[in-house]
């Protein structure tokens, strides 16, 4: 059966219907804390060298796709503004701490600087990149999903990753090695990070049909983004059409 899907105004959007969405955003916010602290550490495995970062950072966007296809764009960019906040605000205080003088039977100042002595230069191109690419991934996702009628989300998830992983790369890459290292060496981080992400996301493909799967049953409904404002400043989530979960939808975007 077709269902036609009901149109929401800002006001009326029915997010107390919306269960677990406060908690996955608690989760994502922390992912994406914990990363930032793990970057430091090169890790050896086998013949290999990763970042810290690389083992958690990729989940992010995998939340990002289920924030977005299960809640809406609206949802996802309230979650991709606390992530910024929250990491902007831990490189702040990070940054202040290691700066004030340590109390003389403090030993360990070498220690924690190492940790939380955040680079200006990196913590700007990380921002930015996360930013840009998390948005990035979010729109693609949100587009996809209208175009494809709720089908094929294995489309739309790497279609997405496709996108906002090549944005942040590009992005962080750049802000944060232009003029200190070489066009070739900085192509060459960026091809491998952004290979690796996106095998992330394929390999990760089948757990994220069983999250989205069952958090739309346990939500009750469907969010379609045919008439939204993607403006990564805008407020409210007006245009969005919600349906009930399992029902076929025909949806007709705006553009």
């Amino acid at each position: 059966m077709v269902t036609q899907p009901r149109t929401f105004s800002p006001l009326e959007r029915p997010d107390h219907r919306f269960r677990y969405f406060d908690t996955l955003v608690v989760v994502f916010v922390t992912v994406l804390l914990i990363s930032n602290l793990i970057g430091p550490k090169i890790c050896a495995i086998g013949p290999f060298r990763i970042s810290g970062a690389q083992l958690l950072f990729p989940i992010t966007y995998i939340f990002g796709d289920v924030f977005t296809e299960v809640y809406g764009y609206a949802g996802s960019r309230r979650a991709i503004w606390l992530g910024f906040f929250g990491s902007a605000l831990m490189a702040l205080f990070g940054m202040l701490v290691v700066w004030l003088p340590p109390a003389p039977d403090f030993k360990d100042q070498a220690a924690f600087a190492t940790i939380f002595g955040f680079v200006p230069r990196m913590v700007a191109a990380s921002l930015a990149a996360y930013w840009a690419g998390e948005f990035a991934n979010s729109y693609v996702m949100a587009r996809m999903k209208v175009w494809t009628k709720g089908r094929a989300l294995w489309t739309r998830t790497i279609g997405s990753t496709v996108v906002g992983q090549l944005v942040d790369s590009i992005v962080v890459m750049v802000l944060a090695f232009g003029g200190k290292e070489s066009w070739g060496t900085i192509l060459n981080l960026i091809f491998s990070g952004y290979l690796g992400k996106v095998l992330y996301e394929v390999a990760a493909t089948p757990g994220t049909y069983l999250v989205v799967s069952r958090l739309k049953k346990a939500e009750g409904v469907d969010v379609y983004d045919t008439r939204t404002d993607f403006n990564p400043f805008g407020k409210g989530a007006g245009g969005e059409d919600f349906v009930p979960y399992g029902a076929e939808v025909e949806t007709t975007p705006v553009d």
